[in-house]
């Protein structure tokens, strides 16, 4: 089965046992994810199934909007409310205020990314270490936060949405929230992921891979043959001639090519739509 869809993962259970069940589900054998999300968070989990796991990196998945529940003063080494050690009891905030730590991050950020991370140090996931009690030195990473809104603030809880560029950690958003309104320890206590791009979830349909893509399309003027065929493609039979991705459109199925120096190569050649 050859299939591109949303699912829904919820929460407490990982992306990979997740795809498991969706595999069960469906019966097929041959299944992937783009963008995972751990335990703690739920939400939109793009699913291939059969030759459309090859088209992740073609889809327009950013960026990325996430709603979280931040937990004033709340301390946890993975910034969420799995490993919580200590919680202060914090004085209520103006409105305003918190308003203001929110909107501040907007634009483009520089920060640590949390260690308990999928981030790999010298091929070991930064998660493992820290859990093993080893130290975890990260360097720190630059997202473009294109849009931070304050939902609901209920102290010690600030709710928001982000919009954000893709790798970006928005544990280390709540965190760097709770720094802005003078606190040391800030933790997650909910984390939604409401869309990844275009994408959002709408009961498992099918999705229509030419319009997932964000690559945009040429047109292949020579004989129709080569195409269905695998064979090499001549640049002068292409109506776009610039160097790039791009997808054609072969009726029944694409194929992904890229222009570079001259020559035409296949990324993916007739990917059943």
């Amino acid at each position: 089965m050859n299939r591109l869809f949303v699912a829904y993962k919820p929460a407490g259970i990982g992306s990979n046992l997740f795809l498991s069940k969706l595999k069960r589900k469906y019966q097929v054998k041959k299944a992937g994810f783009s963008g995972t999300l751990d335990p703690f968070a739920k939400g939109v989990l793009v699913i291939g199934f059969g030759s459309h796991t090859k088209l992740f990196r073609f889809l327009n998945k950013t960026p990325k909007t996430y709603r979280a529940t931040l937990w004033l003063g709340a301390k946890s080494d993975s910034l969420d409310t799995e490993m919580i050690e200590d919680v202060k009891i914090l004085n209520e905030f103006k409105q305003e205020d918190i308003l203001a730590a929110v909107k501040s991050l907007e634009g483009e950020l520089e920060y640590e990314p949390p260690i308990f991370s999928a981030k790999k140090i010298d091929g070991q996931r930064a998660y493992d270490l820290a859990r093993a009690g080893k130290e975890v030195v990260l360097n720190k990473i630059h997202s473009t936060i294109y849009e931070m809104k304050l939902l609901h603030y209920c102290h010690p809880f600030v709710t928001f949405e982000a919009t954000v560029s893709e790798g970006t950690y928005i544990r280390s958003l709540g965190l760097l929230i709770a720094k802005k309104l003078g606190l040391e320890a800030g933790s997650l206590s909910a984390l939604e992921r409401l869309c990844e791009g275009q994408f959002v979830y709408e009961d498992e349909q099918a999705l229509d891979i030419k319009s997932s893509l964000n690559i945009p399309q040429n047109y292949y003027l020579g004989d129709q043959e080569n195409v269905k065929y695998g064979r090499v493609l001549a640049l002068e039979d292409l109506k776009v001639q610039e160097a790039g991705t791009y997808f054609l459109d072969n009726g029944d199925n694409i194929s992904i090519i890229t222009i570079e120096d001259g020559s035409v190569t296949y990324e993916l050649g007739r990917i059943a739509c």
